[in-house]
């Protein structure tokens, strides 16, 4: 065995996913996956594209339809006209894919890359991937990676920094000044800002910025990555499709690499989701906006919550007068049935538990409940 493989553990989230597995009706808020279904439109295409052949490689860079489509909606947000020449796109395999083909480029031994803690799982590995040392960037309390908290960790190896808004495990959406501050730091130090926002469509209406979008630093610069994914949004995780924008050079990179990994994104995954940005998914986001509140009223008066104005989730600290850390309450909430994840899989400290709010109403309600009433100074 590798020195890499050795580098990197198993996810914990999916450790919790197969725990959850073997309760009998457990109400697991463990896992972001969504519970709504893949819209029929896209789902019809995906089934007609198989049924008239289209089963075979695509180009590296995406089929041509899928690319004419991602074009046009980048134009409209963030903005960004992508015609090859100063910008390109690469369809990829999930935005997972998207990332460790940008960190190939853009990292090797001796490098640099500054991650927020808290992390999506992901990123630690990304490091004993490619060889890069990953530097985490303490985000807590508020956990917003701001341009202030970065540059104390910048030095001549950083290479890259890794921004996720709307953010996994915390749910937080960093404004409009704060993604231009990042942007100009990293421009003016020649360091690749890479903005994850596969959650960019869950963003509630207390996280949108003044386009009445998600807040994104590509408005401010395209010196930067965009990855964005179809998964979350539309319900079709493992269809593994996502999609990265940038400088033409780097694009032109990551398709080298993508030639000899990926190959290319799943052919009939690209035809299913031609039309998807045509699908009207406000009336999901919604729901999932009042999913969310109910999860900020549960815990209002027993615990401190991540403010979470978008993606799935949110980062609940476990009350001190408990006295114990998140992965002990995440094991005693097991005996109540309910499947939630320990801070310290996504970070440094073991004080919060991320909840995932990708269930029923129902489920999510009695989740709530149950948690809630957990950490009362009655349950001591």
């Amino acid at each position: 065995m590798t020195d890499r493989a050795r580098c990197v553990d198993g996810s914990g989230i999916r450790r919790a996913f197969q725990l959850g597995a073997t309760l009998e009706d457990p109400i697991n808020l463990s896992i972001g996956q969504p519970d709504f279904e893949v819209p029929e439109p896209l789902r019809r295409a995906a089934i007609e594209a198989i049924e008239q052949g289209r089963n075979g490689y695509t180009l590296t860079g995406g089929a041509d339809d899928l690319r004419a489509a991602i074009s046009a909606h980048l134009q409209v947000d963030p903005g960004w006209r992508v015609d090859g020449d100063n910008l390109e796109l690469l369809v990829t395999s999930g935005t997972s894919g998207g990332l460790l083909l940008a960190m190939l480029v853009l990292c090797e031994s001796g490098c640099e890359a500054i991650i927020p803690d808290p992390y999506f799982v992901v990123y630690p590995a990304l490091g004993p991937m490619t060889g890069a040392t990953m530097v985490t960037c303490d985000t807590y309390p508020d956990f917003r990676m701001t341009a202030d908290r970065v540059e104390p960790l910048i030095t001549d190896r950083t290479k890259v920094v890794l921004v996720n808004s709307p953010a996994n495990p915390t749910g937080v959406v960093l404004r409009d000044d704060e993604l231009r501050d990042l942007a100009d730091l990293c421009e003016s130090r020649g360091v690749m800002l890479i903005a994850d926002e596969i959650y960019d469509l869950f963003t509630y209406r207390d996280g949108l910025g003044a386009s009445g979008t998600c807040p994104s630093p590509a408005r401010y610069t395209e010196n930067m990555l965009l990855v964005r994914g179809f998964g979350k949004t539309y319900g079709c995780t493992g269809w593994r499709m996502g999609y990265a924008a940038g400088p033409s050079w780097l694009i032109a990179e990551m398709a080298k690499f993508q030639q000899y990994s990926f190959v290319c994104a799943p052919s009939i995954s690209q035809a299913g989701l031609v039309g998807a940005f045509d699908v009207d998914m406000s009336g999901v986001v919604d729901a999932f906006e009042r999913r969310r509140d109910l999860l900020r009223e549960a815990f209002a008066e027993v615990a401190d919550v991540s403010d979470c104005c978008g993606a799935f989730y949110g980062f609940v600290k476990v009350p001190e007068h408990l006295g114990m850390t998140a992965t002990r309450f995440c094991e005693e909430a097991i005996k109540h049935n309910v499947v939630v994840i320990p801070g310290n899989v996504f970070s440094d400290r073991d004080t919060h538990l991320r909840i995932s709010f990708a269930c029923p109403d129902e489920k999510l309600e009695a989740g709530l409940s149950i948690l809630a009433d957990m950490m009362r100074p009655a349950c001591v």
